[in-house]
C-alpha cells in the first residue's frame, strides 16, 4: 500500500466521519420534531441514519444516544396510539442497547442511563400480563438504573422526569404527591439549565415534558386538578404547538374531565 495512501487513511480513521457534527445535528433536531409530532415511522427512519455516525470517535456517544432516544419515544408514541405490542418491545429492547453502548462510550452520561430505565419500565409494564418474573426483572434493573444515574446528577431534569413517573404510578402512600414535587423540582431545573444548553448533541429537553407531565399529573390524580392541568397543558403547547400527544389527545382528556365536572357541580 502506498504509505502516504495509507497515512491519509489512518488520519480519516482516526477523525471519524468527514463533517460529522454537520451531518448529525440536523439528524437529532429531525428526530426531537418527529417525537413531539408523533412521527413513528419518522423515528425508525432517522435512527437507521444516524448509523453511519456511531463509530465516530468524538461524536459517537452522543450519535447512540439519540438512536436510543428515537426509538424510546417511538414506543412512547406507540402507547399512546395503541401500536402492535411486538413493535413497542421491539422497539424497548433496542432503545436499551443504543443507550449501553451510548454510556460505555461516555461513562459521564446519565441521561443515557435515564433513557434505558424508562425503556426497562416500560417494558416491565408490558409484559406484565405475560411474563411477570421477566417483568419484575426488568423493574429491578430499571430502579438500579435510574439510582445511579441520580446519584451522578441529582439535578437533571430529565432524569428527574422519569423518576416522577415511576413515583406516581408506584403503590406506595403519598406517591403522586411526591411525584407532582418531583416534576415541579424538575421544571424549575429545566428552566435554569436551559440558558447553559452549549452543545446541540447534548441531552437538554425537559421543560415541555415536565410541563406535560404536571397537566397529566393533575388531570389523573385521586383529587384532580383540572385549572391545574389545563394550565400547564397550555404552557407545553405554547412552548411546542405541533405536539401530537398534548394536542390532540391530552388536551380534549382534561376538557372532558372539565365539562364533566361542570356538570356534577350543576346537579
Amino acid at each position: 500500500m502506498n504509505l502516504l495512501f495509507a497515512s491519509l487513511l489512518g488520519l480519516t480513521l482516526l477523525s471519524g466521519h468527514p463533517d460529522a457534527r454537520k451531518a448529525v445535528t440536523p439528524i437529532v433536531q429531525k428526530i426531537e420534531r418527529a417525537d413531539y409530532e408523533g412521527d413513528r415511522a419518522a423515528l425508525k427512519r432517522l435512527h437507521d441514519e444516524l448509523s453511519p455516525y456511531v463509530t465516530d470517535p468524538e461524536l459517537g456517544s452522543r450519535v447512540l444516544y439519540w438512536r436510543g432516544f428515537s426509538l424510546w419515544r417511538r414506543s412512547l408514541n406507540g402507547f399512546n396510539d395503541n401500536a402492535d405490542p411486538k413493535e413497542l418491545e421491539d422497539d424497548l429492547q433496542q432503545c436499551v442497547v443504543d443507550f449501553k453502548k451510548a454510556w460505555e462510550r461516555d461513562p459521564g452520561l446519565a441521561d443515557a442511563k435515564g433513557g434505558a430505565a424508562s425503556c426497562m419500565v416500560n417494558h416491565s409494564f408490558l409484559i406484565m400480563s405475560s411474563d411477570r418474573a421477566r417483568a419484575a426483572q426488568l423493574f429491578q434493573q430499571s430502579a438500579a438504573l435510574l439510582n445511579e444515574a441520580l446519584a451522578a446528577t441529582p439535578e437533571n431534569p430529565r432524569l428527574l422526569w422519569v423518576q416522577g413517573t415511576n413515583q406516581f404510578y408506584s403503590r406506595e402512600e403519598g406517591g403522586q404527591e411526591r411525584a407532582i414535587a418531583t416534576y415541579e423540582h424538575g421544571l424549575a431545573l429545566a428552566r435554569k439549565q436551559k440558558a447553559g444548553a452549549t452543545d446541540a448533541l447534548d441531552p437538554s429537553w425537559g421543560e415541555p415534558e415536565l410541563l406535560m407531565n404536571l397537566a397529566f399529573a393533575n388531570l389523573r390524580k385521586k383529587s384532580p386538578d383540572l385549572d391545574a392541568a389545563k394550565g400547564y397543558a397550555d404552557s407545553a403547547l405554547a412552548l411546542v404547538p405541533y405536539w401530537h400527544y398534548v394536542r390532540d389527545i391530552l388536551v380534549g382528556q382534561i376538557q372532558k374531565a372539565r365539562l364533566a365536572a361542570s356538570s356534577t357541580s350543576v346537579k
